[in-house]
């Protein structure tokens, strides 16, 4: 069988991890703090004596558009934006400390402070703990305030301070679970001059109508190289038959 085949069904490979991407983002475009997933597709020439007239095509997720998205108020008090490059520490699912940027925050039965996914959100000495049936609420630099309900006019006190870090100037890649992390292990520094928008949430930075778009030129690609591995079928039948011809 020709060599084209193997070219094309490269291709067809490249073409379904592009349809999952866009997939995901669009599945994520009212997801609080998503980051669209990028795809990158390289070349991959085999190299030997004959002609390198054929490559093969390797696409995979490289990372995420950091863009910042768009930041609506919402009056809750345990709603947090952040801005620029900041992301917030949370504790994964493995036990590692990962970071994201969902920040709606809630504090569940056992008065840990988590956010949207469930994640722990991690502060100076581990996930963040509230008292229970205390008031919460977040400061600017994120510290974490509880006021107690039977004493309504003193001021609260801190509990915690979220992890707040800096992605800037840092390598960080994101995993199949939507959050954040050091490549090979690692975690970042707390970020002191981080900044968080309490009352407001940072919506998901996908641009559905520019997915949309891209999904239709995913598909059109996908014909022309179904239509190539015809070819292929086509070029190899007729060679075929000139063998037959000759001999």
């Amino acid at each position: 069988m020709d060599r084209l085949i193997y070219t094309a069904y490269s291709g067809l490979t490249d073409s379904m991890v592009t349809q999952q991407v866009i997939a995901s983002n669009m599945a994520n475009a009212q997801t609080i703090g998503f980051r669209a997933e990028l795809l990158s597709a390289d070349a991959m020439t085999l190299k030997g004596p004959s002609i390198e007239a054929r490559a093969m095509t390797r696409g995979e997720v490289r990372g995420a558009n950091l863009k910042q998205g768009a930041v609506i108020e919402t009056g809750n008090p345990l709603d947090i934006a952040l801005n620029g490059r900041t992301m917030l520490a949370v504790q994964a699912a493995d036990g590692e400390e990962a970071y994201t940027r969902r920040g709606d925050l809630a504090v569940d039965a056992s008065g840990v402070l988590t956010n949207g996914d469930g994640c722990p959100v991690v502060g100076d000495a581990g996930p963040v703990t509230v008292p229970p049936g205390a008031k919460i609420s977040i400061a600017p630099d994120g510290r974490v305030l509880a006021a107690a309900p039977e004493n309504p006019d003193q001021p609260p006190q801190e509990v915690g301070r979220i992890k707040l870090v800096s992605t800037a100037g840092s390598a960080i890649e994101k995993g199949l679970d939507g959050l954040f992390r050091v490549p090979n292990g690692g975690a970042l520094p707390a970020d002191e001059d981080a900044k968080v928008q309490p009352g407001s949430l940072e919506q998901s930075n996908v641009e559905p109508t520019r997915v949309l778009v891209e999904m239709v030129e995913a598909q059109r690609l996908f014909d022309m190289r179904t239509k190539l591995i015809s070819t292929a079928k086509e070029l190899d039948e007729g060679g075929a038959g000139l063998m037959r011809l000759t001999s």
